[in-house]
């Protein structure tokens, strides 16, 4: 069955639900512009608690490809 615009956004919204109030973009400013967003598959991110430590540990690696091949 091909979809069509009129059911690919078909209005799935519970009446119960109010958004009169919201606000568009409201947390948006907290991300700060230089930030990169990955994804850690689950196994890797198990291992690591907070961004912090992701940082910590890419930088390890990052000092040992220096170490191994040296920029030319």
């Amino acid at each position: 069955m091909k979809m069509t615009d009129s059911t690919k956004y078909k209005d799935t919204m519970r009446a119960e639900y109010d958004m009169r109030g919201g606000v568009r973009g409201k947390y948006a400013g907290r991300v700060r512009r230089e930030s990169v967003m990955v994804t850690l598959e689950p196994d890797v991110a198990a291992v690591f608690p907070d961004a912090a430590s992701v940082n910590d540990a890419l930088r390890v690696l990052l000092k040992a490809a220096k170490k191994v091949a040296p920029a030319a």
